[in-house]
């Protein structure tokens, strides 16, 4: 499959590593890794990707104007894949940094996670970030699920956490339960870090290269 693929570059992403993911998987694709809003706005299909502090990406994100670039993303129905902190970026508020107003198109806080919690079933606190591997549950029949079990797992680096709400399609426990992957209209977001999870992330990452975003 020949694709259009825009990865947004604010400054704050893995975002070579998630190109590699894309080329692996789509090794026909044309890849722009990019600010310019024409070159996103005539993407097949955009991923918002993120890493580091909530404050500093809303920062850039505001700076470059990409926040407006989203959202005409998300009003022209181009499929969108937020991943980690680009999946926060897109919930209304996140504690991180004092309090920040993210882009508010998934509702909902970014909290973070406790250390006097405790993992599920075990007596130890939680350790903070959250770093590994872990299941995702699968809450309802989504196409970037297509050939991936429930319960499968996928790898994590965080220390904040979206709250569950009524758009999410993937859920994971670290101490709460919490949201792993969120879906409205032609949005998808994840906490977890596909290009880092192997076979189950490549086939996530196919999976949404061939969705059309209904």
């Amino acid at each position: 499959m020949s694709k259009n693929i825009a990865i947004i570059d604010y400054g704050m992403g893995n975002l070579h590593s998630v190109a590699s993911a894309v080329e692996h998987v789509c090794p026909d694709s044309q890849i722009n890794i990019t600010a310019d809003a024409k070159i996103i706005l005539e993407a097949d299909h955009v991923i918002l990707p993120g890493v580091g502090a909530i404050r500093d990406c809303m920062h850039e994100i505001r700076r470059l104007k990409v926040d407006e670039t989203v959202q005409q993303v998300i009003k022209q129905k181009q499929p969108l894949l937020g991943v980690c902190v680009g999946m926060q970026a897109l919930m209304t508020h996140s504690e991180e940094n004092g309090g920040i107003e993210c882009l508010n198109y998934f509702p909902g806080e970014v909290k973070l996670f406790q250390g006097d919690q405790f993992t599920p079933g075990h007596a130890e606190h939680l350790k903070v970030p959250h770093m590994g591997w872990n299941n995702v549950e699968q809450l309802v029949n989504h196409a970037v699920f297509h050939g991936i079990a429930s319960d499968t797992r996928f790898y994590f680096v965080h220390s904040f956490y979206a709250q569950m709400n009524e758009h999410a399609i993937g859920a994971c426990e670290y101490g709460p339960k919490f949201a792993a992957m969120l879906a409205k209209d032609n949005v998808v977001a994840v906490q977890f870090h596909p290009e880092k999870s192997h076979q189950a992330g490549l086939r996530l990452i196919r999976n949404f290269l061939n969705w059309d975003g209904q």
